[in-house]
């Protein structure tokens, strides 16, 4: 088990649920569309957010943002190190920085003390498409050794100056290579660890990557805090995430949603209805499995563990629950009988 560290009094390792973060797209020192956007995501079910701090107006606006918002921001800093310390005057929750790119020993050490002295913790991140000259010489290039040697030299760097509240990333846009330096930071640290597959893209691939990399370290057993990152609006990285934490077990409660995916067999127009199903539920809070099936083969028979379910006939469907079957319902109304089933769950 990793340690845990505490941002914004989130707990973040150490045994606590794995927490869904996302960064935000707007200007950080545009206070107004900051703010709108973070509620946003706050709505979507973000835990813990970013902004960037590319200058000097963006790390003064960071008090302004902290009193409007409810949970806890984190500092995206690189290369100046007085933005770390601008942020943390001002009550910042945590910060991400490369330690190597802020300048020499004596500004990592202000860093470190600055955070130290206030509890805030420090995630370190590491990318393939930052990582050190030296370490990709070392290496043959972007690797899982290298990343994980680039992100312990780090760590080693704030733990001379007494500082310990770290947490770790090594992404890379590659997922088996994302995947081995996780495994391996796993084995050698047991500081916590931020998951995240780097510029994964798109939606169409980015969930793809991030289902792979980030699930795929989930199922064993790796893994404290995530992002997915998407060339999208934000609010997407979250319903993706939660997705990912569902898929792979690590988060229950709410609806999972089951269906087959047709064959020549199917008599109703299946995935449209699917959908329709998926849109109804997606405020839905019960902690329920249900099932939209195209046959009486797929029905209460290979759903049978669903709480309640659908499965489509000849021009009408059936009901059934946890696979025995209530009742058959004209198709146009199968939805509608559904809906009303889950009401009464």
């Amino acid at each position: 088990m990793t340690k845990q560290i505490l941002v914004g009094g989130v707990p973040v390792g150490g045994g606590a649920p794995v927490t869904i973060q996302s960064m935000c797209n707007t200007k950080t020192d545009d206070v107004e569309a900051t703010v709108a956007q973070i509620l946003q995501l706050e709505e979507a079910g973000c835990e813990i957010v970013r902004v960037a701090i590319p200058d000097q107006a963006a790390a003064d606006a960071v008090g302004a943002i902290k009193k409007r918002i409810h949970i806890p921001l984190v500092a995206d800093i690189h290369f100046n190190y007085r933005y770390a310390l601008r942020c943390a005057e001002q009550g910042i929750d945590a910060i991400r920085i490369n330690p190597g790119n802020i300048g020499g020993e004596e500004k990592v050490k202000a860093v470190a003390q600055a955070c130290g002295d206030r509890h805030i913790p420090i995630r370190i991140g590491v990318n393939g498409g930052s990582l050190e000259k030296d370490l990709k010489a070392k290496y043959g290039g972007v690797t899982a050794e290298a990343l994980v040697e680039s992100a312990l030299g780090h760590a080693a760097l704030l733990e001379k100056h007494g500082f310990y509240d770290i947490c770790f990333s090594v992404k890379s846009s590659d997922v088996p290579t994302t995947m081995a330096a996780y495994r391996l930071l796993h084995e050698r640290s047991e500081y916590p660890l931020h998951l995240g597959v780097t510029e994964a893209g798109t939606p169409s691939m980015g969930l793809v990557k991030s289902a792979m990399g980030i699930g795929g370290l989930l199922c064993m057993g790796i893994g404290d805090t995530l992002r997915v990152t998407l060339t999208a609006d934000p609010v997407e990285e979250i319903y993706a995430a939660k997705k990912i934490l569902k898929a792979a077990g690590v988060r229950k409660g709410g609806v999972n949603l089951i269906a087959c995916p047709t064959c020549g067999r199917t008599r109703i127009d299946l995935i449209p209805m699917a959908e329709e199903v998926e849109r109804r539920l997606s405020g839905c809070t019960k902690d329920i499995t249900v099932a939209v099936m195209g046959c009486a083969v797929n029905g209460p028979g290979e759903a049978s563990a669903a709480d309640i379910g659908i499965a489509g006939g000849n021009g009408e469907g059936l009901l059934f629950r946890r696979g025995e079957i209530l009742y058959k319902v004209p198709q146009e109304r199968l939805v509608d009988a559904l809906m009303e089933e889950i009401e009464k769950l």
